[in-house]
């Protein structure tokens, strides 16, 4: 008999019109371990886009009012349960995504005042698990000649979203306030329900056993290094702070270009630069190994796959292994980290960690405590590259021209330093959030320029 938990089969309510139906079911064990982490700290997921060009405020709700009308995770809050009862998804189909428009001074303001929002609010702001929603929208409108900006910014709980989600939510919110046609999801199953026959139920049982045994016997084997603290800060007092960077287009064809000519991935390139800034920074010696965490897309992995405008979380990570040595090429090291990925991707590592933490994971905040001081102090990985790669966000969209879309993530208790990473309107954006005080101000922004610098300095090699 499996000891995975299982999760009902979604039931549906009514559709509000021109909707899809509404969902009420039991949350999954991987959405369940996001909810009890947003509990302790805020776990987001926030996309940006800005659109240039005339567009009005009623417009705009209008458009997300559509839009959440088309989505039925963009429709619930989560009921606690009582002793013994699980969390689940309930409909709220009177409450409307809250929206927060604001109009800047001047032209100016909206150069980075997007970054400000971002860093100073929606990292870090509550969404209202209880009441619903599980979504917030902004929007900053700058005005300019030919209509001037606006960011549009949706703010996500991680229960409901990653990265390609809140990107393509951003598209739709875009495509419906310029009258295109947007089409109602279905209401799906959780992620789990959805498996490959080989790693659902019974089966999936011995596949997770022995990636727990390689885990464990590498951590034994290699003891890597983490992203060292600068100070201890209670879990509960977590914040994330927030570090833009970006590959503008030439730099992005010249890094892709040399990746294909050595066989190697662009995620490959990053993860390696991510580590090599990380072991270089903190002086560590040739030799010393880190674990980095590779978040994976599993959507066309599953039966039947979903599609990327489908809301929902549909990513897990995988470790990677990385020996630093000073004078090591980073090409050899990203080959081996491509390789690595696509070795444990198609033993199926990312299935196998979501039933894991349906395993051993915490059942409710009470619980939480002890596996999360676990995490914090001796789990594998504190640091990670989620990389949604290209992202097809046109540069058009209707009357608007397009750019800047991005996602970045809130860390809560899950990760010390973190970066998520898409190419979308000729450029590579590379976000880096770090939990501040546990990273400092300065080290994070040091880290983070090290990186860029390092693939920078290689793609002008490779030329």
């Amino acid at each position: 008999m499996s000891t995975t938990p299982t999760t009902p089969t979604a039931s549906t309510a009514a559709a509000p019109s021109g909707g899809a139906p509404a969902v009420r079911r039991e949350l999954s064990p991987l959405e369940r371990w996001y909810w009890i982490a947003d509990r302790i700290a805020p776990l987001n997921v926030v996309g940006r886009v800005r659109l240039h060009g005339p567009v009005t405020g009623a417009a705009l709700r209008s458009a997300l009012t559509a839009l959440q009308a088309r989505h039925p995770l963009l429709r619930v809050a989560i009921e606690p349960g009582g002793p013994g009862e699980e969390p689940r998804f309930t409909p709220v189909d009177d409450r409307p995504v809250p929206l927060d428009h604001r109009v800047l001074d001047t032209p100016a303001a909206a150069g980075d005042d997007w970054q400000r929002v971002i860093d100073r609010e929606l990292v870090n702001g509550r969404v209202d698990w209880r009441a619903g929603p599980l979504a917030t929208a902004t929007v900053l409108t700058s005005p300019g000649p030919d209509g001037g900006t606006h960011d549009l910014i949706l703010s996500l709980l991680h229960v409901i979203a990653d990265g390609t989600t809140v990107i393509s939510l951003l598209r739709q919110w875009a495509e419906l306030a310029a009258g295109l046609p947007v089409e109602p999801r279905a209401v799906l199953p959780p992620a789990e329900d959805l498996f490959p026959a080989g790693h659902r139920g019974t089966a999936g049982e011995a596949p997770a056993r022995a990636k727990a045994d390689r885990d464990e016997a590498d951590l034994l084997r290699l003891a890597p290094r983490r992203v060292d603290a600068d100070e201890a800060v209670p879990f509960e007092w977590r914040r994330t702070r927030f570090l833009h960077r970006a590959l503008d287009g030439d730099a992005l064809e010249s890094l892709a270009r040399a990746c294909r000519a050595r066989g190697v991935t662009v995620h490959g390139v990053l993860t390696a630069a991510m580590v090599h800034a990380v072991a270089t920074d903190a002086g560590a010696a040739d030799g010393t190994w880190y674990s980095i965490g590779s978040p994976v897309d599993f959507r066309g992995d599953l039966e039947p796959p979903v599609d990327p405008d489908d809301v929902g979380s549909y990513v897990a990570t995988i470790p990677s292994l990385v020996e630093h040595a000073a004078a090591r090429p980073l090409w050899e090291t990203a080959r081996e980290i491509s390789a690595d990925l696509r070795a444990r991707k198609a033993r199926g590592e990312h299935f196998s960690m979501i039933r894991l933490i349906g395993l051993s994971g915490p059942r409710n905040l009470a619980e939480a405590m002890p596996f999360v001081r676990h995490l914090d102090e001796k789990g594998p990985i504190n640091f990670c590259v989620s990389n949604i790669g290209r992202f097809p966000f046109p540069d058009a969209v209707g009357p608007w021209r397009a750019t800047g879309a991005q996602f970045v993530a809130s860390l809560s208790v899950v990760g010390t330093f973190v970066a998520t990473v898409n190419s979308s309107h000729h450029q590579l954006v590379w976000n880096f959030t770090y939990a501040e005080g546990t990273v400092a101000d300065e080290r994070a922004a040091r880290l983070a320029d090290r990186c860029v610098e390092t693939v920078l300095a290689l793609v002008r090699a490779a030329d």
